[in-house]
């Protein structure tokens, strides 16, 4: 028999080469794809054949089999993305995730620039909004995210300087990056990480107590929560993958300090459904409610970039930032308080450290929401005559914004629900009613036709705590999603109080933020503490 003669890699086609590149890729899912390498560098017909210029393909599979796609394709309506880009995309998260192993960044350091720390964690908040599986396990498991943000926040030394403010009797800084890095450590928090006396577990809940409580020094939102629709602000950091109109801006760091605070200040101790849904305790979400709704922080997602986007959506219409009919069922959960002397010593100007004595009470509630959404159909649009139901109009403008103290309802409105849906009326001379639908109530389109817009959103409900029963009434904002409920006490001199916040995660949802009297005008700070509820599970 003749013997075969061997193939040379010089005599090898590039797209076998390329097939056995993506192989080698594949040994380890984790980090970056090490494995091509070496056959990359065999010599100059595979350098070549296999280089990121040359052969893009192959590094978009990888990228493909490494990270969450679908998510970023989904939100921006397109099939695909170029291969090119995805190619530099994966050598761009390689680095990223070896910086993050390295702990480049976590650490205060005078090599840190502000303008490289705050692109580092963009991108990695990002990963963590587009996760649907890859993205989160590649953070975790290769680059150790978790320890890196421990050392940024914990660490005598961290980066964010929270510690060494606090003991220098300084109020810690809330700036674009501080408020990325609190985003992240709520959305990958692990409670069982800590133990109730170690020093680490002292110091977070030292440094979050400060965050979650200060309500004078830390807006609980951006743009200001007494502007129903703000006007404009500033543009966030540029998303250069995807579209250059879009800027992704976090949030303010007040909602996910209150989270991460309550659930880590009753370690251990509080085991019911009345503290807050960890994240990484929740329950993944199933595939067909990916397709449908979404992953996790799909509202984060649309929020970020909605608040970093310098042109705000039309006032009519709600963005992603909030999901119609996600608030709509019975929710349990705390509401925590400082005695008012206490309270008053902060507004008067004592040091942060003045927190660290401060008792903490916390009390249960339990909440009934109903949504009513104001409707417009496609057809609606261009109609030059509102359509109307009765003498109820069904498409106007939205209820105008009213006092931020009320819930953003101008005052004398009346609001009465009724077997149509809820009619509200407000005190304008010959206005009709406005028609807003019960959430679910309207009957699902067909597929060809597509779901009526959902202009303004109304809620409404009751609940009660140890200090009695109230009513609960009150409005979500448009641009960003930010909810303000009134909560007016039925019986008794407890009085009125407002709730504002967010409700963080799309699947397994916490409503978090602070309350505060509404006696004080709202351009000045109030008596305020916090609170988190949870769908009753």
């Amino acid at each position: 028999m003749t013997p075969t003669t061997p193939i040379s890699l010089n005599d090898m086609p590039q797209e076998i080469l390329s097939e056995i590149a993506l192989f080698a890729a594949s040994e380890s899912f984790l980090g970056p794809p090490a494995g091509i390498l070496p056959l990359v560098k065999t010599n100059r017909w595979t350098y070549s054949s296999l280089s990121l210029i040359s052969n893009p393909y192959v590094y978009a599979k990888i990228y493909e089999s490494k990270f969450d796609v679908s998510p970023v394709s989904r939100r921006l309506g397109v099939d695909s993305f170029a291969t090119p880009a995805l190619a530099q995309e994966l050598k761009k998260k390689c680095i990223l995730l070896n910086r993050i192993r390295d702990r480049q960044g976590s650490r205060a350091d005078s090599s840190n620039r502000k303008e490289d720390l705050q692109q580092f964690l963009v991108q990695i908040y990002l990963m963590v909004v587009e996760n649907e599986g890859n993205n989160v396990r590649q953070l975790r498991e290769f680059a150790h995210i978790d320890e890196w943000l421990k050392e940024f926040w914990l660490d005598e030394h961290g980066a964010s300087g929270s510690w060494q403010a606090i003991q220098r009797g300084l109020w810690p800084d809330h700036s674009e990056i501080t408020c990325l890095a609190m985003w992240l450590y709520w959305f990958l928090l692990k409670p069982e990480q800590y133990k109730r006396e170690d020093h680490y577990t002292r110091r977070a809940l030292s440094i979050f107590k400060v965050y979650a409580l200060g309500a004078h020094w830390y807006p609980l939102v951006t743009p200001s929560w007494t502007e129903f629709r703000p006007s404009s602000h500033a543009r966030g950091a540029p998303l250069a993958m995807y579209d250059s109109k879009l800027g992704l801006k976090a949030p303010a760091l007040s909602v996910p300090a209150i989270l991460s605070f309550i659930s880590l200040y009753n370690l251990h101790e509080r085991k019911d459904f009345s503290m807050p849904l960890v994240p990484s305790h929740a329950s993944p979400p199933q595939s067909l409610l990916l397709n449908t709704i979404g992953n996790e922080w799909e509202c984060e997602w649309g929020r970020s970039t909605n608040l970093g986007t310098q042109k705000l959506p039309a006032d009519k219409e709600l963005i992603d930032a909030f999901r119609p009919g996600s608030l709509d069922g019975v929710w349990e959960g705390i509401f925590t308080y400082t005695e008012f002397t206490s309270y008053a010593a902060l507004l008067s100007g004592a040091p942060p450290h003045f927190l660290q004595n401060i008792l903490v009470a916390q009390h249960k509630q339990t909440w009934k929401l109903r949504e009513h959404h104001l409707l417009a159909s496609l057809s609606d649009n261009s109609d030059s005559c509102p359509r109307q139901s009765g003498n109820v109009t069904t498409d106007l403008e939205p209820v105008a914004a009213g006092n931020a103290l009320h819930a953003y309802f101008p005052l004398e409105t009346r609001i009465e629900e009724t077997p149509q849906g809820l009619a509200v009326t407000e005190p304008v001379p010959g206005k009709q009613p406005l028609l807003y639908q019960r959430a679910g109530s309207q009957k699902e389109p067909h597929k060809q036709e597509a779901k009526p817009r959902v202009l303004d959103i109304i809620i409404t409900g009751e609940g009660h705590s140890s200090w009695g029963e109230f009513r609960l009434i009150g409005r979500v904002r448009p641009c960003d999603g930010f909810i303000s409920l009134s909560k007016d006490y039925i019986n008794g001199d407890r009085g009125k109080w407002l709730y504002r916040g967010y409700l963080v995660g799309n699947h397994n949802s916490n409503l978090a933020g602070r309350w505060r009297d509404t006696l004080s005008p709202a351009s000045v700070p109030g008596y305020e503490g916090c609170f988190t509820m949870t769908r009753r599970r």
